[in-house]
């Protein structure tokens, strides 16, 4: 089988997106399995640092390598936003497949380099396969359902400049790198989350020339997912999404089952309707519904 990184170059050739979901318990994982396997498409499960205390960092991993070995199917594990270089290594030591250093939010660009750098070189010291990705320009820090855009999220001239972008992938040697072009974590409670600005996201890829990640996924207009996918987005992440469903089948299943006491009866319509959202995603990412 393919490693992740051989998926991502190929994703990159074929100008198609790797879906990339977050989980925070069995539920999602299998909802997101599911509707993988279905499509017969590689998918990466998502665990930030909240989401890995709560399910546990080397029980996602463990879990995602059975499955991968049990069904010989292309499962990747990533984990989001790391904040520092112990939560980072904690991931690499637990056997992932990739991790995000987020710098994002730190003092200085200085001190984001140098921290994801160290991060590069322990990485590939202990697997060269493993996949780091570092990111430049706020993009919020909850995926959660907003009232409003929240306060520092680059937007406009804040966005990630392709010249800032290209010495910060220069410097630290990053496999991948995530931008702020308009993307927030989240979704807007009322109205559009903003439009992206594919314009930067190409001049970005031509500054950089290594694949990009487009977090805060959840909420964009498909168009928008579509043109991004083609200016050099190799992975998407959908997490919002993940939760608003879980949350709606789960009140549904427990409203109509008012009586029911096990649990694996209550979760079953919560699974498949997680399995609808990220179906729909990973059709789009890949391209299938031209077919």
């Amino acid at each position: 089988m393919k490693n992740l990184k051989q998926f991502i170059t190929e994703s990159k050739e074929k100008r198609i997106a790797l879906g990339h979901f977050n989980i925070s318990n069995i539920e999602d994982f299998w909802a997101i399995f599911k509707a993988a396997q279905e499509l017969k498409v590689p998918v990466i499960i998502g665990a930030s640092e909240g989401e890995r205390k709560f399910f546990g960092t080397r029980q996602v991993a463990v879990l995602v390598r059975s499955v991968r070995e049990e069904f010989n199917f292309p499962i990747f594990c990533n984990a989001d936003h790391c904040h520092s270089f112990e939560s980072f290594k904690e991931a690499v030591d637990a056997g992932f497949d990739a991790a995000i250093i987020d710098g994002s939010n730190f003092p200085s660009k200085e001190e984001n380099q140098e921290v994801t750098k160290k991060c590069v070189e322990y990485a590939k010291n202990i697997n060269p396969d493993f996949i780091v990705e570092g990111e430049m320009g706020y993009i919020g820090s909850s995926s959660k359902m907003l009232d409003e855009i929240p306060t520092g999220v680059a937007l406009g001239a804040m966005m990630t400049k392709p010249e800032e972008a290209k010495e910060f992938v220069e410097k630290t040697g990053i496999d991948l790198f995530s931008p702020a072009v308009g993307n927030l974590h989240g979704m807007l409670k009322i109205g559009k989350n903003p439009a992206l600005d594919i314009e930067r996201v190409e001049k970005i890829k031509e500054a950089i020339g290594i694949p990009m990640v487009l977090h805060g996924g959840s909420g964009i207009a498909d168009n928008d997912f579509l043109s991004a996918i083609e200016a050099g987005v190799a992975i998407v992440h959908i997490n919002t999404e993940i939760r608003l469903a879980y949350r709606k089948t789960l009140e549904e299943s427990l409203k109509t089952n008012m009586d029911e006491i096990a649990p694996y009866k209550i979760m079953k319509p919560v699974v498949d309707g997680i399995q609808e959202v990220v179906n729909k995603r990973l059709r789009l990412f890949n391209k299938l519904e031209r077919e």
